[in-house]
């Protein structure tokens, strides 16, 4: 790899999705609060509402689960248009 080229905040983060508690760690810039430790090391920890192991597309599966309730409002927003 190329030296001098990457920021100097460009280190190893872990991932989570909260909607499955699934983790998984890559390099990453992205700014982090809080740190999670795995396998004895800590990481700097970011917080994902889907990823790879919840998105439909991945899984297979049809349904997804709307944690924010954003599909409800969007519905309940347009209804009056819904003649």
């Amino acid at each position: 790899m190329k030296q001098g080229i990457h920021p100097d905040n460009y280190r190893l983060v872990a991932f989570k999705d909260m909607s499955n508690e699934d983790v998984f760690i890559t390099k990453s810039t992205a700014n982090a609060k809080e740190t999670l430790e795995v396998d004895g090391v800590e990481y700097p920890l970011v917080k994902l509402e889907i990823s790879r192991t919840s998105h439909p597309y991945y899984t297979g599966k049809s349904k997804l689960v709307d944690t924010a309730g954003r599909i409800d409002k969007f519905k309940n927003k347009y209804a009056k248009f819904n003649k």
